[in-house]
């Protein structure tokens, strides 16, 4: 089936679980001279509720715009009682990305970002330091320093989220960003901020946790990628990688193996939530590879 790739869109939808879901998302974009491309849907039995991702591109004159489709997809969201989207597929989101003195995840999302293996625009890079400023301009990205103490927080936290306004930003991204937002913060940000942290068993908290891991002994590190709630390092979770590590490993052979478990995933999560492959299920996620 030929079809033109410059009218090419993406819809996904949560709604209760029950019948015809799926037949009617498929005869609407039938009826509107649309071919699908690729489509994943899945039943949670535990919430008792369905998720959908459809990819598909237009082939007849019925496609027309996007605002068109949206309103003859209203009916049958509404029938079903969806939270519902649907996108351009070749429109990049804008994102920022906040990050403190420690520059991998943020290097990764450039170079990802710059060489088309993430599809997005980076907006801008904020931070508290000014260390990474050189490697912004390096990559010709607008970086904003707004250094935080515990009497200027509410202020800069106040600019972060203008500049989120002025520069028309839909994700944020936390690449070692080491400060602990605030609930309100949180709350502007829900489902449009991701952090990543690292993991360990058992749970190592405050400043040295390799230090803490490798005295332990630990034999398993990792790093987790979450939406940020209020809840510190609770949200829901979107990816998470682990690696082996011994006896042999020091604090930093522990600390870089970490690194690279953030890279990766970090990476991953950012990938799948601007291709719009996770939907919100409660307090976790599907995620749709």
């Amino acid at each position: 089936m030929p079809h033109n790739n410059k009218s090419k869109f993406i819809l996904t939808a949560r709604c209760p679980d029950t019948t015809g879901i799926s037949a009617s998302v498929f005869n609407y974009i039938s009826d509107n001279d649309g071919f699908i491309t690729s489509t994943s849907n899945y039943g949670d039995p535990s919430t008792g509720r369905f998720f959908i991702r459809v990819v598909f591109t237009g082939v007849g004159p019925k496609m027309g715009e996007i605002g068109n489709l949206r309103s003859k997809f209203r009916p049958i969201a509404d029938k079903f009682s969806m939270q519902w989207e649907i996108s351009d597929y070749n429109r990049k989101p804008r994102v920022l990305i906040a990050v403190s003195k420690f520059g991998h995840c943020l290097i990764d999302l450039l170079h990802k970002t710059k060489t088309g293996q993430i599809p997005m625009e980076i907006a801008g890079i904020v931070s508290n330091h000014p260390d990474m400023k050189g490697m912004a301009e390096w990559y010709g990205v607008g970086y904003f320093h707004f250094p935080v103490t515990p009497g200027t927080k509410p202020q800069q936290e106040k600019k972060i989220l203008n500049l989120i306004d002025e520069l028309g930003v839909e994700l944020m991204v936390l690449a070692r960003y080491m400060q602990i937002l605030s609930p309100s913060m949180c709350e502007a940000l829900s489902g449009k901020c991701i952090n990543i942290h690292h993991s360990f068993l058992p749970s190592f908290k405050g400043a040295m946790p390799y230090s803490q891991a490798h005295s332990r002994g630990v034999k398993i590190v990792g790093a987790t990628a979450h939406y940020v709630t209020p809840d510190l390092d609770e949200g829901p979770i979107i990816e998470q990688a682990v690696e082996r590590v011994d006896h042999n490993f020091s604090v930093e052979d522990i600390a870089s193996t970490v690194r690279d478990l953030e890279t990766l995933t970090l990476s991953r999560a950012v990938r799948w939530h601007v291709e719009k492959r996770i939907l919100l299920n409660s307090g976790k996620t599907v995620v749709f590879r």
